[in-house]
């Protein structure tokens, strides 16, 4: 009888082994999210996996084996509980194709009123406040200068969230 399990797969290799087990006949799901962040100094979107290297499969264990599947290419090992591989409920699979968010932000990227330290440039070591993007490479922050509130751009790369 066909169930959920959950692979563990190598570091980079999960694509290749969803694909791989496809070819065999073995349905697979990996959530993927939009993820906000900044990379190389642009704030961009980039579609990632929910739970990166792992991989739901759904398998009959009397027609595949499990040897079979944990020697296919990408494949690490079965996440276990003791000795048998660890059997995921339907209502989980189910919950992950319906409720799983279409985008986040990175913990480490700003959002409006985030405070931020100023790590390089004239203004390095001073505290300010995230408002907004300004374009992909930059964004605007308020400053307190001599008492005064001063809105400045700022590269993505000259600061990181306090």
């Amino acid at each position: 009888m066909e169930s959920w399990y959950l692979l563990y797969c190598k570091r980079g290799q999960l694509l290749r082994a969803k694909e791989h087990l496809e070819r065999q006949a073995v349905n697979c799901l990996s959530p993927m999210i939009a993820m906000e962040k900044i990379v190389r100094g642009k704030r961009t979107t980039v579609e990632e996996p929910l739970f990166p290297n792992y991989l739901f499969i759904e398998f009959d264990p009397e027609a595949i084996h499990t040897t079979t599947i944990s020697a296919t290419r990408g494949v690490s090992h079965f996440v276990r509980f003791g000795t048998q591989p660890a059997n995921v409920p339907p209502d989980v699979i189910d919950a992950l194709r319906t409720n799983t968010p279409e985008t986040m932000v990175d913990p480490d990227t700003p959002c409006p009123g985030d405070k931020v330290v100023i790590v390089k440039g004239a203004l390095e070591g001073l505290e300010a406040i995230f408002t907004e993007p300004d374009g992909e490479a930059r964004s605007m922050l308020l400053l307190n200068l001599l008492n005064k509130q001063v809105k400045q751009s700022v590269e993505n790369s000259a600061f990181r969230k306090a």
